[in-house]
């Protein structure tokens, strides 16, 4: 594109309507695909960083009433995408670009589809190495994707956010145990989609972490009872993760005399929540008489309570019978743990130790004989074996 032409188009886009932009955008994009910088300032004749200036501009402008917000992140992220570009991303810094981008995730007019293509140009931003990956953080940008995650409805979003904070997590040492906490925190998500990534995520940062934060072993022990295979599954990978994975290096903290405090203090950690793990699945077999209608769905709370009202007035209601029923969470989570408990015998024979001493055989058999839910039955009788 000639000089001449240039300024022309930069003179149609600073008159022109939303409308009249989109179609210079599209025809920018339609264009430049995949080129280098060199390529950038040949197209625009030495003054790209002047359609960049306006086009961060028109973005900070429109993005809150969701105008075209797609279309000028794509143009955008052809200057982040740029081979010897790095100069767009810093001029793309400079005016805010980073705190606009997470803005945007959180904004009530920006569609999926918005987010989507806002979480990639992170991605790129990320790809850039660890000075940008700690602005980002320190812009709040952890918060700003996990709740981007944890809110969003559709799985494009969701996968992309969780590609961002991996990102964030890996070759980030400042910023990679608040990656962390924000997988744990995820756990409690009430997204089966949020869950699943949750788990998957925290299973390969934890072992850049290394040290297990015992605040994920509950929210961990909860996600046993979820209906949905998928986060059953990890669920399952995570915990024989953090059980198998640290058998081998528990006596190191009686062996190594020379340790250092905080690594003999990280052993200690990773010993309490290990343990931690083995006593709730143990405890996950025997099903409590003392929780008949936990877990169930609110307006099944409400006919269950109706019926139970009407048949003691009528004097048919058997108390023992009802408070022996437990709801069908409390029966997947005792199968889930049988199952991980099979897993664990055949894995490790240490492990084995450990659980015989904690009383697994009494609480298998009980789960064998819960002729209620089939599934505790095999997986307690595969355990036995």
């Amino acid at each position: 594109m000639s000089a001449v032409n240039t300024m022309k188009m930069l003179r149609d886009w600073d008159s022109g309507s939303k409308s009249t932009r989109a179609i210079i955008l599209q025809s920018f994009i339609a264009d430049m695909k995949d080129r280098t910088g060199p390529d950038l300032e040949a197209y625009f004749s030495d003054a790209a960083s002047l359609f960049l200036t306006r086009l961060t501009a028109w973005l900070r402008m429109t993005y809150m009433i969701g105008s075209y917000v797609k279309l000028q992140l794509q143009a955008i992220s052809i200057y982040l995408r740029a081979s010897s570009g790095q100069k767009y991303l810093i001029e793309f810094l400079e005016v805010g670009g980073i705190l606009t981008t997470l803005e945007i995730l959180g904004a009530k007019a920006t569609k999926e589809r918005d987010k989507s293509q806002a979480l990639r140009m992170l991605i790129i931003i990320c790809s850039y190495g660890r000075k940008y990956k700690e602005i980002m953080c320190e812009s709040f940008g952890v918060r700003a994707i996990t709740e981007c995650l944890a809110k969003s409805k559709s799985e494009e979003t969701q996968e992309s956010a969780k590609a961002v904070l991996m990102q964030l997590a890996e070759g980030n040492p400042r910023f990679q145990n608040q990656v962390y906490k924000a997988f744990i925190a995820l756990m409690s998500s009430t997204s089966p989609k949020a869950q699943q990534l949750s788990l998957q995520g925290l299973r390969v940062v934890q072992r850049i972490v290394d040290t297990p934060n015992p605040n994920l072993v509950q929210p961990l022990v909860n996600l046993l009872k979820s209906l949905h295979l998928e986060v059953q599954y990890e669920a399952d990978e995570m915990a024989a993760q953090l059980i198998i994975c640290n058998a081998s290096n528990l006596n190191m903290i009686f062996v190594c005399s020379s340790i250092l405090a905080m690594a003999y203090m990280q052993q200690l950690m990773t010993l309490d929540v290990r343990n931690s793990i083995l006593i709730n699945l143990v405890k996950c077999l025997e099903v409590s008489k003392n929780e008949p209608l936990k877990g169930l769905p609110d307006i099944l709370h409400v006919m269950m309570k109706y019926f139970i009202i009407m048949r003691a007035f009528t004097k048919y209601y058997d108390f023992n019978y009802y408070n022996e029923k437990a709801p069908l969470p409390i029966y997947v989570q005792q199968a889930a743990a049988a199952k991980i408990i099979g897993i664990l015998i055949k894995e490790s024979s240490e492990v084995s130790k450990e659980l015989l001493q904690l009383g697994v055989i009494r609480n298998l058999l009980i789960a064998a004989g819960n002729a209620s839910h089939p599934d505790s039955q095999r997986q307690a009788g595969i355990a036995l074996e």
